[in-house]
């Protein structure tokens, strides 16, 4: 047995690197394990997630579903999450005095409905392992030892350790650490936005929701995707889980088009195309002295749906005894094949999710550590690693800093 203990160096205060760090220290106590955070506020990202309330994690338990939600880095998660998925998060979080519940949508948040609620579990968590956190002090460089690693900090400190975490997000300093270790970084670009869409069909109907779409996507260059799911309309455009979504998968296509493309909407994908014409077609027979406007046949929200008959050709009092074939037809394509061209991306609240980071190729995802680097182990968001909204992202945050946690000591 060594005589002195082991110290632990973990370079960012994020999610993953708290949890990482905490894990670490409860796992190994005779550990030394330090936390070091550039900016003078902890747990950003926790802070602001889910608008303040903190989408903790989701409420989905098998692993193999679970991977399906990562458009990069569920291949590699899957072994991952037999070991630490969000069931030992929650007993996790309840061992530590939190609570969460799950919403109908599979979110699952503190029972508080406040982020501070997970921010003090985490400091408290950290304090009573023994974990030292220094705010206030970015890095400036990282030199491998036989031993260990030797950082230098920007105010010309140096600290020395034998193990290092590294957990600094999508941050560009943090990459350039990694690749001045051997790294290689897929270029980060962002993940999870919404589309600038400017369209008469949508004009005035900022809040206007519809519940179940399909929206596939063309990019300028000719990639395509698809995704199903709520659609909110917006000021600038469109967005809701079925844009998210399809903003995750298609990033990178969408980042080397620059944001343009043309998206495709079917507003009813329950109905196929022959059903709907039949059920227009009785509406037509049932109520022919009706205008079609006021008596919207399927589910969607009324002022969609005048906007969708307008573009159709159809005015405010055509009734449906006037409804031609060629208009019928019309309003076919716009309710299952509407047409919108995709001119740029809007944010998604504050939180940023990029696609990219370090290669998963050159981490052991048993352990975390580096396959280029020994001792050195990589958690969160700096691998590339990316997931749709709804928790996943902080899920694979602390799966992967509790097995980098374990391993460390």
């Amino acid at each position: 047995m060594s005589s002195r203990p082991l110290k632990v160096l973990v370079i960012g205060g994020g999610a993953a690197g708290f949890f990482g760090a905490i894990a670490c220290a409860e796992a190994h106590p005779h550990a030394q394990v330090m936390l070091l955070e550039a900016g003078r506020q902890l747990l950003p990202k926790v802070r602001i997630s889910g608008g303040g309330r903190c989408n903790v994690t989701h409420a989905c338990f098998d692993p193999a579903v679970l991977t399906q939600y990562y458009p990069r880095g569920g291949k590699a998660l899957r072994g991952a999450f037999t070991r630490f998925q969000p069931r030992d998060m929650i007993a996790w979080l309840d061992q530590h005095g939190v609570e969460l519940k799950t919403e109908a949508d599979g979110r699952m948040f503190p029972t508080t409905d406040d982020s501070e609620t997970i921010v003090d579990c985490f400091i408290h968590a950290a304090k009573a392992a023994g974990v030292e956190i220094r705010t206030g002090v970015p890095v400036a460089e990282i030199t491998r030892l036989d031993s260990g690693f030797e950082v230098a900090l920007k105010s010309g400190q140096t600290l020395s350790c034998d193990r290092l975490l590294l957990t600094t997000g999508s941050s560009p300093q943090g990459y350039q650490l990694a690749k001045q270790l051997g790294h290689k970084v897929a270029p980060p670009v962002p993940s999870l936005f919404t589309f600038n869409v400017s369209d008469p069909r949508l004009h005035d109907l900022a809040g206007v929701s519809a519940s179940s779409v399909r929206v596939r996507l063309r990019t300028s260059n000719d990639e395509q995707f698809e995704q199903s799911g709520p659609l909110l309309i917006t000021h600038w455009g469109l967005s809701g889980p079925a844009v998210l979504k399809l903003s995750a998968w298609g990033a990178r296509a969408l980042h080397d088009s620059r944001y343009q493309g043309t998206l495709q909407i079917n507003w009813l994908p329950q109905y196929k195309p022959e059903a709907l014409r039949e059920q227009l077609l009785a509406v037509k027979s049932q109520l022919p002295r009706k205008a079609i406007a006021p008596n919207c046949p399927v589910l969607l929200p009324r002022r969609l749906w005048e906007r969708l008959i307008a573009s159709a050709g159809i005015t405010e009092t055509t009734r449906w005894a006037e409804l031609s074939n060629k208009a019928l037809n019309q309003l076919l394509q716009e309710l299952t094949q509407g047409s919108y061209t995709v001119k740029g991306k809007g944010a998604f609240k504050e939180e940023f999710v990029t696609c990219g980071g370090v290669s998963l190729k050159e981490v052991d995802f048993k352990t975390m550590e580096s396959r280029c680097c020994p001792r050195l182990y990589l958690a969160g968001e700096i691998l590339d690693i990316d997931g749709v909204t709804g928790g996943f992202n902080f899920q694979s945050a602390w799966t992967t800093a509790w097995l980098a946690g374990q391993a460390i000591g």
